[in-house]
């Protein structure tokens, strides 16, 4: 290692008045924490402390000497930073990309200035941060919030979140096609809409909308309808379904808002008061009957929902729809229709002529005579199962979303403290962990790209060996079927810390030797078993057998035990054998269901 430039001695002096004592100022450039770097004013690297050769693993051979650009992937990048250094500007954690001896890319940020000698740059002086970790942080969870929200701009509902002050954070294309606008996120609060009103016709301010109210009083809020105007003038009625969101600790962290359309609802119930309430081509079921609940009309989409021709339900009474439990249903209709009410809409229950039972929404409206005296009441219905198993599938996939989750949690949690027990220093626990943790991201990558189903024993084998050198010679030889997520998950931290002793101490740390890696199913029925061996033939001579470690642990404990069968972990002279026998409902996605 190459000392330091005498100007650079000279420059740090003053400090060390502040410092006191005698400050070795060669050892605290040389061995400090922080990775360091000196360019000639011809862009070659004069110098560079132990700490910038460890973040990049070059031996000062490789380094020192060699023009600053080789190690630069971004040619533009090197050649701003050199101009700028030249021109005697100082560069304060300016982001870029640094290639380390292993072909993998650093994320650093540089801070650095240059030193003049008469006039003329002599020197520059860079210090460098390694910032890989933190953007490979960022990158996960843009991906993780780029897969929410594909969901979410899937669905045929509008919905839109907002943070816990009513700042709208996201909305989809169908909110977006409802409101008749694009709502500015991190702006608008409260509401996507242009203006609203009550059923009424009255004005209703943003800050009293529904949403509002369910963030101010942190409750959801239902069965309140409202109308919007769209900037171009038009209306349309709607449902809002504000729902808070909160954290683990039950705070108030944002709400969700789904707005289901009501203007097929509220076109149909305008026809039906134009035209006595009674619309023949309506897709809604639509009925009319007297006090005496006989039935007086039936339309098509009766027929259709009920199973009942017209001429087999005009004259009988609508209480042949009415299932044995709900006997006071009507008689309580009849008695609010008497009183000229309207009964707006609500959700019960009906029965069609098979038998069988349909969810409805109803509304019922009084029916006046040609002197405005009360005769019947017309009723409509329609289906609203689909409705239901959408709202359903929403929640459902929320809950899922939440436990993969939480699952990811429990699993990384598990690693952690694993790890800790067996880590030397907090350099190597921080260095273990984060392959570990980016391994079982690797699983969950395939895990994902496959809504969850589960992946192949080849594909996750791939996946993992892939940040190997020489990963791509793994033999792999089985039956094709699918592994569930569960298996996925543990499957993948094994092999991962597999290919990682391998990459140390076996095959993958030279040229020779070979890995092999098999898999069968056995037996019958619910008997059938499923057995995985990893070897490694002829590999370099091993001269330590460690045990007790945490790849030791996954191999031989939580692995087999996470899929229900049993692991054995054998060493020899040129590799290891790794053999794992499970049940085949343990780890067959078809097999058994899996959490």
């Amino acid at each position: 290692m190459t000392e330091l430039p005498q100007a650079d001695v000279v420059a740090v002096k003053k400090p060390a008045m502040v410092l006191g004592g005698n400050f070795d100022y060669q050892d605290f450039f040389e061995n400090g924490a922080m990775a360091l770097h000196l360019v000639s004013a011809d862009g070659l690297i004069l110098h560079a402390n132990k700490a910038e050769l460890d973040l990049l693993g070059y031996p000062a051979e490789d380094y020192v000497g060699h023009h600053i650009d080789e190690f630069y992937p971004d040619r533009d990048v090197i050649t701003d930073i050199l101009s700028r250094l030249s021109r005697g500007e100082k560069i304060a954690r300016y982001p870029a990309r640094l290639r380390a001896r292993d072909g993998s890319i650093k994320h650093v940020e540089l801070t650095s200035s240059s030193h003049f000698r008469d006039g003329k740059l002599v020197h520059t002086r860079c210090f460098t941060v390694d910032v890989t970790d933190l953007e490979r942080k960022r990158t996960e969870l843009r991906q993780q919030d780029h897969a929410y929200h594909q969901i979410l701009d899937g669905l045929p509902v509008a919905i839109y979140t907002t943070d816990q002050y009513g700042i709208i954070t996201y909305y989809n294309r169908a909110a977006a096609d409802l409101a008749g606008r694009e709502p500015q996120v991190g702006k608008d609060k409260w509401c996507v809409t242009f203006k609203l009103f009550t059923t009424d016709g009255k004005e209703l301010p943003h800050d009293e909308c529904p949403m509002a109210v369910a963030l101010k009083e942190n409750r959801p809020v239902r069965n309140q309808q409202a109308i919007a105007q769209r900037p171009d003038g038009s209306f349309f009625p709607f449902m809002p379904y504000p729902t808070p969101l909160r954290d683990e600790q039950g705070d108030l962290v944002g709400a969700v808002n789904m707005l289901l359309d009501l203007t097929d609802r509220q076109r149909a119930e305008e026809t039906r008061q134009h035209l006595s309430a009674i619309v023949e081509s309506s897709f809604d079921a639509i009925v009319s009957k007297d006090l005496n609940t006989i039935i007086k009309s039936w339309n098509r989409g009766a027929e259709k929902l009920f199973g009942y021709t017209a001429s087999e339900a005009i004259g009988r009474s609508v209480t042949m729809l009415i299932p044995d439990d709900h006997p006071d249903e009507e008689p309580r209709i009849l008695e609010r229709i008497r009183r000229g009410e309207r009964v707006d809409t609500y959700e019960t229950i009906r029965r069609r002529k098979d038998g069988s039972l349909v969810p409805v929404s109803l509304t019922i409206s009084p029916v006046r005579n040609a002197t405005g005296q009360i005769v019947g009441a017309s009723k409509i219905a329609r289906d609203i199962t689909s409705a239901r198993e959408n709202e359903q599938r929403i929640r459902m996939l929320m809950r899922e979303v939440n436990h993969r989750v939480k699952n990811q949690y429990s699993v990384i949690l598990s690693m952690i403290r694993e790890t800790n027990k067996r880590s030397e220093t907090p350099k190597q626990f921080e260095s273990q962990v984060r392959e570990r943790i980016m391994a079982l991201s690797r699983s969950q990558d395939l895990l994902v790209s496959a809504d969850w189903q589960g992946a192949t024993i080849s594909e996750l084998l791939a996946a993992q060996a892939q940040p190997f050198p020489r990963g791509e010679m793994i033999e792999m030889s089985g039956p094709s079927f699918v592994l569930g997520p569960n298996a996925v998950q543990y499957l993948g931290i094994a092999f991962h810390e597999l290919a990682t002793n391998s990459a140390k101490y076996g095959v993958l740390s030279g040229d020779d030797g070979q890995i092999s890696v098999t898999w069968n199913i056995s037996g019958s029925g619910a008997s059938r078993l499923f057995r995985l061996t990893w070897a490694e033939t002829d590999g370099p001579q091993v001269t330590t057998i460690g045990q007790g470690g945490f790849g030791t642990v996954v191999l031989k404990r939580v692995a087999p035990e996470a899929v229900g069968g049993r692991g054995n972990l054998e060493y020899g002279s040129h590799g290891i054998r790794w053999n794992l026998e499970a049940p085949l409902a343990g780890v067959d996605r078809s097999a058994a269901n899996q959490d």
